[in-house]
C-alpha cells in the first residue's frame, strides 16, 4: 500500500509532501537499525511487533502552501486522489482506550507511588481521550488549519496502513543536522499562557524565542534539568565540541516550556541510528532511567501509546535531517480523533495539576476540531 507524509518545518511557509507509491514502508526492528539508511522515519514510543519503526522510501516530492491542500486546483488531480485514496484506507478500526480521571488518578497514584520508592527520578504519565469531529473536517483540513495556527511547531501528517493516519503539532525537536553539525534540544516543563501574555507575544520568529516575564517554579526547573543532563551523558559518548545553550522559555501554542538548545559534531554519520537510540525516547518523554521507565509505562499506562511520543521526520545524514518527538498529536479516524497527551512526574507531582497540563497540552488539537 501507498504511504505519505506532509510535514512543514517550524517558521516555515511551505510544506512538503512526500509519497511512497511503490511498495510498503520498510519495517525495522529497532531505532539502531536506521545507521546507514534514509527515507522518512515514523518511529513508535516502545517498538514491537505491533508497532514496529516504518522507513518510507518516497518516490514522488512536492513543495505546496498548506492551502493548496484544501483549494481544489491546488493539487494536481493524480495528487489528490492518491491521497484521498489512502487516507480513507489508513483510517479504518476502532479508537484507542480512553482514559478517564479516575483511569488517570489510579495511574497516578501508581506511578507516583515508585517515584517516592526510589525506583525512578522522574516519569512520563500519558493519557488518551476520544473526540468528535463535529465538522467532519478531512485530514488534510485538519493539516492545513494546524499550519496556520501553530507557525512556531513542526506540524506533520503521515498516513500509512501499518500506522494509521497521525497529525501532530510539536514544538520539541529531536536531532537536526548534516554531515558533521548537529543539533539536539531538551524540553520540559509547561505552563499554561495567560490571556494577557498571549496577546503581548510578539509574531513568532526563528531569531527571537524568548519570553522572559515568565516566571517557573522548582518542579519545572528540575524536570528540564533532568533532561539536559541526560542529553549530556548521551552526547558526550559519540560526539565532540558539544554546546549548550538555555535553557530559555519557548512558546507553543498556548503553552510555554523550558528549552536548552545543543549543538556538537559528529565524527561520522554511519552511526547515527545508535544516537537516536540513545537519545530516544527522551526523559521529557519518558523517565530515568530510561529503561526501566519505558517498560514501566508499557506495562501500566492505561492507553497504550503507539506512535504517540516516538518521533518522526525526514532523515538524511550527508544533507538535511529534521526529526522531531511525536507530541501533541492525534490519530485520526473516520469519526473520531484519539488525542494523547502527558506529563512528568516527580516527588512533589500533584494529580490534579498534572492532569490539567494534560487537558492543557490536548487543546492543541481540540483547537483544530472545533
Amino acid at each position: 500500500m501507498p504511504a505519505f507524509a506532509l510535514y512543514r518545518l517550524p517558521y516555515s511557509r511551505q510544506c512538503r509532501l512526500v509519497i511512497q507509491t511503490k511498495g510498503e514502508p520498510e519495517e525495522l526492528p529497532s531505532v539502531s537499525a536506521l545507521s546507514g539508511k534514509e527515507g522518512f522515519v515514523m518511529a513508535p514510543f516502545a517498538v514491537d511487533t505491533k508497532h514496529p519503526v516504518l522507513l518510507f522510501h518516497p518516490d514522488a516530492d512536492h513543495i505546496l502552501e498548506p492551502d493548496d491542500l484544501v483549494r481544489p486546483e491546488g493539487l494536481p488531480t493524480t495528487v489528490a486522489e492518491l491521497l484521498h485514496r489512502m487516507l480513507n484506507d489508513n483510517m479504518e478500526g476502532k479508537p484507542a482506550r480512553q482514559g478517564t480521571f479516575a483511569h488517570y488518578a489510579i495511574d497516578f497514584a501508581n506511578f507516583h507511588a515508585h517515584i517516592m520508592e526510589g525506583d525512578f527520578s522522574k516519569i512520563v504519565l500519558a493519557r488518551c481521550c476520544v473526540e468528535e469531529n463535529p465538522q467532519r473536517l478531512s485530514p488534510l483540513q485538519l493539516y492545513a488549519k494546524a499550519c496556520h495556527e501553530y507557525p512556531r511547531l513542526f506540524v506533520a501528517l503521515v498516513s500509512a496502513k501499518r500506522c494509521g493516519t497521525w497529525l501532530m503539532s510539536t514544538p520539541e525537536m529531536l536531532l537536526e543536522g548534516g554531515q558533521q553539525r548537529w543539533s539536539t534540544m531538551s524540553l520540559a516543563g509547561t505552563m499554561a499562557l495567560t490571556q494577557e501574555q498571549m496577546d503581548f507575544d510578539e509574531p513568532p520568529s526563528p531569531h527571537r524565542q524568548e519570553m522572559g516575564s515568565i516566571t517557573w517554579g522548582r518542579k519545572n526547573i528540575q524536570e528540564q534539568r533532568f533532561v539536559s543532563t541526560y542529553i549530556t551523558e548521551c552526547l558526550e559518548q559519540v560526539a565532540s565540541d558539544i554546546e549548550e545553550k538555555g535553557p530559555y522559555t519557548v512558546r507553543a501554542g498556548k503553552l510555554v516550556h523550558l528549552r536548552s538548545d545543543f549543538f556538537f559534531t559528529l565524527p561520522t554519520t554511519q552511526r547515527i541510528g545508535d544516537l537516536l537510540s540513545a537519545l530516544y525516547p527522551t526523559p521529557a518523554v519518558c523517565g530515568l532511567p530510561k529503561d526501566a521507565a519505558r517498560d514501566f509505562i508499557v506495562r501500566n499506562e492505561h492507553s497504550p501509546r503507539g506512535y504517540y511520543s516516538g518521533f518522526t521526520g525526514m532523515l538524511c545524514p550527508d544533507a538535511e535531517t529534521h526529526l522531531f518527538v511525536s507530541l501533541r498529536c492525534m490519530r485520526i479516524r473516520r469519526q473520531v480523533c484519539s488525542l494523547y497527551a502527558g506529563g512528568g512526574l516527580l516527588a512533589d507531582s500533584d494529580l490534579n495539576t498534572e492532569w490539567r497540563e494534560t487537558e492543557d497540552k490536548m487543546d492543541t488539537m481540540r483547537l483544530l476540531l472545533k
